[in-house]
């Protein structure tokens, strides 16, 4: 059965797109711990990170390098923090997090609740820096 994420890549599923490229794709997370949490994913359906051939895996994590770089120049941040958990959706992600602190990637906090119109003007707002 497809996940989540591949019915997003397929355009089953809308989502907030910020960037992509060739094989790769970054949205916003619709459950973000942070204003401009982006979600970076390749379209191909690999349940494991490191289970991605290394073509694959080097291209995705310089999409990523890209995209987060887009994202701090979009939301003011201090560092933009990276992490790979892959328990919640079986398909490859990386989660891309505006940090001020390192309390800002604590996966354990509420989440935040926007509005259609928040997530669509971040991600306009990222897409637009994105080189």
């Amino acid at each position: 059965m497809a996940s989540i994420f591949s019915k997003i890549v397929s355009g089953e599923i809308p989502c907030f797109k910020v960037a992509e490229e060739g094989n790769y794709l970054a949205f916003l997370d619709i459950f973000p711990i942070a204003v401009g949490h982006v979600l970076v994913i390749p379209k191909v359906e690999t349940d494991y990170l490191f289970d991605l051939d290394d073509l694959d895996f080097v291209g995705l994590m310089l999409f990523s390098k890209r995209v987060a770089q887009a994202l701090k120049k979009a939301i003011s941040c201090k560092k933009v923090g990276v992490a790979v958990l892959g328990l919640e959706v079986a398909h490859a992600h990386i989660h891309l997090i505006p940090l001020n602190s390192e309390s800002d990637i604590n996966f354990l906090k509420p989440k935040l609740k926007l509005t259609s119109d928040e997530f669509l003007e971040i991600s306009t707002k990222i897409a637009l820096q994105f080189v």
